[in-house]
Formats: C-alpha cells, sequence, structure tokens
C-alpha cells in the first residue's frame, strides 16, 4: 500500500505543472476523499498511504507538503496549508527499548473548516484544530487548539481569539 502511494505521488510530482488535468486524475485516485471540481495540491507532495487523507470541500495544499497519514487526516472545506508543512500521524515509542524493537504509534488529525496552517508547521497526530482557527508558521501543534483563535509557538498555544479587529483591506492587484 505505501509503494501504491509512493508510485502515485512521484507521478504526480513529475507532471508538468500546467497538465492540471492529470494532476487532478493522480490525486483522485491517491486520496480517499476528494471534494468535487478541482484540488488545490501543489507539487511536491508525500503521503504514506493516500487512501487516509480525506478533504471535505476545497483545500489549499501549498508546496512541499507531507502527511504521514498512517491514520485519517480529514481535513475541512476552505483550510489553507502553506508551504513545507507535516501532518504526522505517525509516531515511535517514546521507550528506548521498544523503538528499537520498532514499535510505533499512530492517531487520527481532524482540521476544521477554514482552518489556516503557516508555513513550515508540524501538526502531530491525535491532534483536532478547530473551525476557523489560524496556527503560526513554524509551530508546533501537539494538543488540540479550539476554534477561532490565533495559535503559535513550539509546542503550540493559544495566543488570543479572532476578532473583528483582525480584518485586513483586501490587496488590489497593480493595475500597471
Amino acid at each position: 500500500m505505501q509503494l501504491r502511494a509512493q508510485r502515485l505521488c512521484w507521478r504526480f510530482n513529475q507532471l508538468d505543472p500546467a497538465d492540471t488535468d492529470a494532476a487532478q486524475e493522480v490525486l483522485r485516485e491517491l486520496l480517499g476523499t476528494c471534494p468535487p471540481g478541482r484540488l488545490g495540491v501543489k507539487q511536491p507532495f508525500r503521503c504514506d498511504y493516500g487512501f487516509n487523507i480525506h478533504l471535505h470541500g476545497y483545500v489549499l495544499v501549498n508546496y512541499n507538503c507531507t502527511f504521514l497519514d498512517t491514520s485519517p487526516i480529514n481535513i475541512g472545506a476552505g483550510t489553507l496549508i502553506a508551504p513545507g508543512c507535516v501532518l504526522a500521524c505517525a509516531g515511535h515509542a517514546l521507550h528506548p527499548e521498544q523503538r528499537a524493537e520498532g514499535i510505533q504509534t499512530s492517531a487520527p488529525i481532524t482540521i476544521g473548516k477554514g482552518v489556516w496552517i503557516g508555513a513550515n508547521a508540524v501538526v502531530c497526530g491525535g491532534v483536532t484544530i478547530g473551525d476557523g482557527s489560524v496556527i503560526g508558521a513554524g509551530s508546533v501543534v501537539t494538543r488540540d487548539v479550539p476554534a477561532g483563535v490565533v495559535a503559535a509557538g513550539a509546542p503550540c498555544r493559544v495566543l488570543r481569539p479572532i476578532g473583528e479587529g483582525d480584518r485586513v483591506a483586501p490587496l488590489v492587484p497593480d493595475a500597471s
């Protein structure tokens, strides 16, 4: 099963970025649940199995992300995952003798709707991130994050709620 995912990831990552139809076809073969329409997964992308990854609506998975999907990864609609992020369901035993025996751990990851995970963040197995939250770049998320908050750090902790004061003016492209 891992070899199947490795081959599909390799095929996806070798495609011309302009060949969006072929990319969509490979992703639909790789991933467990895909919404109708275009999938927003950018190259390169890597995962362990693929069938444990469930996208529940349009999700952007930016460049160079890795999903260690040894357990289910559920991602809500409108979520943005920045470049270099790792979602790691997989882990190893803490006790050195058990690690030497090859004992591993695995726990699911659940990411709500409209979440933004900043660049190079790591989300560990067993974590749930609530709807609308923002995870700061470089964070290591080892515990659940409630909905509607900004959280950051290593280990990640809640900094504050997101409120009306967080609205920004939309960027307008320069017409010149």
